[in-house]
């Protein structure tokens, strides 16, 4: 039975720079990465060498701990370099891309007729597998595992997030085949969660095999993880795997073609992108013909993903396997008068999660937001801030001190297994003590994995 749920916590932080409902096209670049470090937990044992041919769907690496996750790569082309950093970890393995692009035929399959092993062994063996994840520990699922349900979230909630209505109009079928793989993975239900305060796309609507819920908040309402909490929480020994809507698409296209057709459509978005929309790119592609006339000039930083959860990546850098979304804002790291822009300002133009500025009065005011911190990292004490943002019934600050001092014991007694480091984003942005709470967890979980699972 679907549910309805109305969350009261969260945060919606309005920035400038939305995509607009426009797809456009990016010139050829063939300087294709593909990073190991994408793959928290995979040991890379690499499958190619330098001056190898591959094609979109050939085996790049594989996880030396779990030899049948394998890694493909995104693009036909050449390996013309694998960089190295210390103790040789593998950091980019480089692909001269093809102008024309040609694929390892793994053969059109009726989905709803294969077995679990079947549907199994055909996305690991063509790499899309690495779209599944798990929780708890927010790693690639293990394959050997039986998870109680699989969600995938029709929405994202976070700053200037593509809007998954617009990108997946007219991928009904590859979305429905995607889904219908998911369904022979696990014994529980496929959860779909679509925007409660919104109309969805017919790819959403009216998909078939699964539990159509809806939610409806402010960020992080549009987070897998807080669905899991209020739809189907997990409890230690459980197991739930995730995955995100475009790479749903993309497990029933392999199904659909037998190609691993790996594109999406990434939103160019930010207050420094001139006229910000949406691009077909293919995972691993670079940034630099994306940005190619399209950012403001001056010191900005380019981020893979959004502002609360993104990667730095630099203007000759490439798209990570698991970006949906390029943010462009200011660096903010220049001087600032304290009485014009410093913290004596009225603060007509100013975000704040209180009143201490005037722009409380503009609840539809969009901002244009740097990466300055403002402040120092201070002492981590009690505010009460984190708990108004945080829609888990889990006392986050006691969580997180939990994994600053190590306790296995009290992070289960918390919660541990029900986050990930993007649960905490906003309890991050709040914090008044700067601390890097994502990455806190992240330790957390990498701690929880190591010793109890």
């Amino acid at each position: 039975m679907s549910k309805t749920i109305k969350l009261r916590k969260g945060l919606d932080i309005k920035l400038a720079g939305e995509a607009d409902k426009v797809k456009a096209v990016v010139d050829f670049a063939d300087n294709f990465v593909v990073r190991p470090s994408d793959f928290h937990g995979v040991t890379p044992k690499l499958a190619v060498k330098i001056g190898d041919k591959v094609k979109a769907g050939s085996v790049i690496f594989f996880n030396k701990t779990k030899e049948e996750v394998k890694i493909t790569s995104p693009v036909a082309g050449e390996i013309t370099d694998i960089v190295r950093g210390d103790k040789r970890r593998i950091l980019e393995i480089k692909i001269k891309a093809n102008a024309e692009n040609s694929y390892e035929d793994f053969g059109a399959k009726d989905v709803s007729k294969l077995s679990v092993e079947e549907v199994k062994n055909q996305m690991l063996s063509s790499g899309v597998w690495v779209f599944v994840k798990m929780r708890p520990i927010d790693v690639i699922a293990d394959p050997n595992d039986k998870p109680k349900s699989i969600f995938v979230s029709a929405f994202d909630s976070s700053p200037l997030a593509p809007d998954y209505d617009f990108v997946m109009h007219g991928e009904s079928a590859a979305f429905q085949a995607g889904l219908t793989a998911l369904t022979k993975l696990t014994t529980g239900k496929v959860h779909l969660t679509v925007n409660g305060d919104s109309t969805p796309d017919i790819a959403f609507s009216e998909a078939k095999g699964v539990q159509i819920n809806k939610i409806c908040g402010k960020h992080p309402v549009g987070n897998v993880g807080t669905q899991i909490h209020h739809i189907d929480p997990i409890n230690k020994g459980e197991v739930v795997w995730t995955v995100n809507t475009q790479d749903v698409a993309i497990i029933g296209r392999l199904f659909l073609t037998g190609k691993f057709e790996a594109t999406k459509i990434i939103a160019l978005t930010g207050s420094e992108v001139k006229i910000p929309k949406y691009y077909k790119l293919s995972i691993g592609a670079p940034v630099a013909k994306l940005l190619s006339g399209t950012i403001n000039e001056g010191n900005n930083r380019i981020i893979g993903g959004n502002v609360l959860t993104g990667d730095k990546i630099s203007i000759d850098g490439n798209l990570g396997f698991y970006h949906n979304q390029v943010t462009v804002i200011p660096e903010g790291d220049e001087p600032k008068f304290v009485i014009t822009k410093g913290w004596l300002e009225p603060g007509f133009g100013k975000f704040s999660t209180n009143r201490s500025y005037f722009s409380w009065m503009f609840p539809g005011k969009k901002y244009k937001m740097d990466t300055n911190l403002n402040g120092e990292i201070r002492n981590f004490v009690v505010t009460g801030e984190m708990e108004k943002v945080f829609p888990f019934d889990i006392y986050p600050m006691q969580l997180v001190k939990s994994v600053m001092y190590n306790d296995i014991d009290l992070m289960e007694k918390l919660g541990i297994y029900e986050v990930a480091p993007e649960d905490f984003a906003l309890c991050e942005f709040v914090c008044t003590s700067k601390i890097d709470i994502q990455n806190v967890i992240r330790e957390g979980l990498d701690v929880i994995q190591k010793e109890c699972m």
